[in-house]
């Protein structure tokens, strides 16, 4: 067997996966993605091993391994996306990322605050009002 038809076709999958964690939008689609470089790297592991005629046969045990940890990943990753489906609505990846940065209230710029400057502000005691004084 020809370790380059594996090895072109391992790159067309990587690369379309790839392509997919890249562009896609949707979280169940870029968890579909991750599964397909996944799947990439399995057939590179099974086609070395068929060529290197590796007597421990390596590359399979790997790619069980990879199997197993890819099932896990898949089942806690659509953990997730339900959880998130649920509370805001949406599996976008650009509105998960928006959900993480706010606090809730939608304003994110709270730089200068009185607060954030350790002390409380009260009528009449601003620093404004030290400024002038």
């Amino acid at each position: 067997m020809h370790l380059a038809y594996p090895a072109v076709l391992a790159a067309l999958l990587f690369c379309t996966g790839l392509y997919g964690v890249l562009a896609r939008r949707n979280a169940i689609l870029v968890l579909m993605s991750v599964e397909l470089m996944l799947n990439a790297v399995n057939l590179n592991l099974v086609a070395f091993d068929v060529w290197l005629r590796d007597t421990l046969h390596s590359g399979q045990a790997l790619t069980l391994f990879t199997i197993a940890i890819a099932a896990a990943e898949i089942g806690i990753g659509l953990a997730i996306v339900l959880a998130v489906h649920r509370n805001s609505g949406s599996s976008a990846v650009d509105r998960l990322r928006d959900t993480a940065e706010s606090d809730g209230t939608g304003d994110t710029s709270r730089t200068g605050d009185a607060e954030t400057d350790g002390h409380l502000a009260t009528p009449g005691h601003t620093k404004n009002a030290e400024a002038t004084s």
